[in-house]
């Protein structure tokens, strides 16, 4: 099984052995033609997280002869060896797909006119989609939706203060990163035992970051709202702004839809803010005074939004760290659970230092959490259980 997660540079990909029992997927591989459009360059890990290929390619590869160069790559690894059904990471589905669903022209052509709520994702998402529609006709495929997860909120949760006419064509708060959250969710009570189902907040930190409040396991709310855009600052994504900031951009800067969409979405968030990089790891490094606010404001905002989805759940039992800045920043880590001490974490310093899992004392009345995500493994999941044995 073959599971892609394309982005605006990069084509991410997972193989998996489908077996037998209880373990019907077993990870073989996984790796990313990253570069696509400056220097791309193929890289593959095994099982053992070997590198098995460590390749530059030509400058003028693109989207479709990467995804090109991962099949053949895959179907010649091992005599025999044959794609049996593609998952992809599809980040918007509307208020029409609320789970999975076997991709098929009408529903592709569905699909592609949500692209005007995410620009930066979903025209990248589709793409390989209909690349694989070209070169393996009869191939399933699934597509599986980052919206689809936060569907158990309620209508108030979802709902903006517009008016009735504008809320039902569909504009309404539909959150992200749903994929990641639903693994989180899948794995917490390996750790977190019967608090599993208590109330959860997860921080899903990365160059695109959100939380989610979990009660039950199920999304409550979220910080991402109609786009990608909303919530938290990221790496080059504003989050949230005020809309007056907008029209004013708009009316007396002069600025055109397309100027405040590549302002918003590309040169904002931490890049813009420090001047220095979207990267986390340049900030922590970096001495500039700049670089320090982008940093100050990201841990601002991220306790910020934790006291609302605190709010939301009536109080916080736990807080899970993911992705990228959750899983692998220690010091970002520390300034959150230690700003979050009115909740009643209390750090553990050592712990935090080591990665977790836990990272809060024993006896803390409201625990923290280093959980790696794994969004490929939910994917393969959903596309298994579509396509049948």
């Amino acid at each position: 099984m073959l599971v892609v997660n394309a982005g605006s540079s990069s084509v991410k990909f997972s193989v998996f052995a489908i077996g037998t029992g209880v373990a019907r997927l077993a990870s073989l591989y996984r790796g990313e033609v990253q570069g696509l459009g400056a220097r791309p360059h193929f890289v593959a890990l095994d099982a053992n997280d070997a590198r098995v290929v460590d390749q530059a390619m030509d400058p003028a590869t693109t989207h479709d002869d990467a995804l090109g160069a991962i099949l053949e790559w895959i179907e010649t690894r091992a005599t025999g060896t044959e794609v049996l059904a593609a998952g992809h990471r599809v980040v918007h589905g509307g208020v029409q797909y609320t789970s999975p669903v076997r991709v098929t022209p009408s529903v592709l052509q569905e699909l592609e006119a949500l692209v005007p709520l995410a620009p930066l994702h979903q025209p990248h998402n589709l793409a390989p989609i209909r690349s694989l529609m070209r070169r393996k006709s009869d191939l399933p495929q699934i597509a599986c939706f980052d919206t689809a997860f936060h569907r158990t909120q309620t209508d108030v949760a979802r709902a903006f203060a517009l008016p009735y006419a504008l809320s039902d064509t569909g504009i309404e708060r539909y959150g992200f990163h749903g994929l990641s959250y639903e693994y989180i969710a899948s794995v917490l009570p390996e750790l977190l035992g019967a608090d599993a189902d208590r109330r959860i907040v997860v921080a899903h930190l990365g160059a695109g970051a959100s939380m989610c409040a979990l009660r039950g396991r199920r999304s409550v709310a979220t910080t991402m709202a109609f786009t990608a855009l909303d919530g938290l600052p990221m790496g080059t994504r504003s989050g949230a702004i005020d809309p007056g900031v907008i029209l004013y951009l708009m009316s007396e800067r002069g600025m055109s839809v397309a100027d405040v969409t590549e302002l918003l979405y590309k040169k904002s968030g931490l890049l813009g803010m420090s001047g220095v990089s979207a990267d986390m790891r340049d900030l922590l490094v970096s001495d500039s005074p700049r670089a320090a606010r982008a940093l100050d404001v990201f841990v601002y905002r991220v306790g910020r939004e934790l006291g609302s989805l605190a709010a939301a759940l009536g109080g916080l039992d736990a807080l899970v760290f993911t992705a990228g800045i959750g899983e692998h920043a220690p010091a970002v880590r520390g300034r959150v659970c230690r700003d979050a001490a009115w909740l009643g974490i209390r750090l553990d310093e050592a712990a935090n230092a080591a990665g977790g899992p836990r990272v809060s004392v024993l006896g803390s009345s409201a625990s923290a959490w280093v959980i790696p995500t794994n969004e490929e493994l939910i994917i393969a999941r959903h596309t298994l259980a579509l396509t049948g044995s």
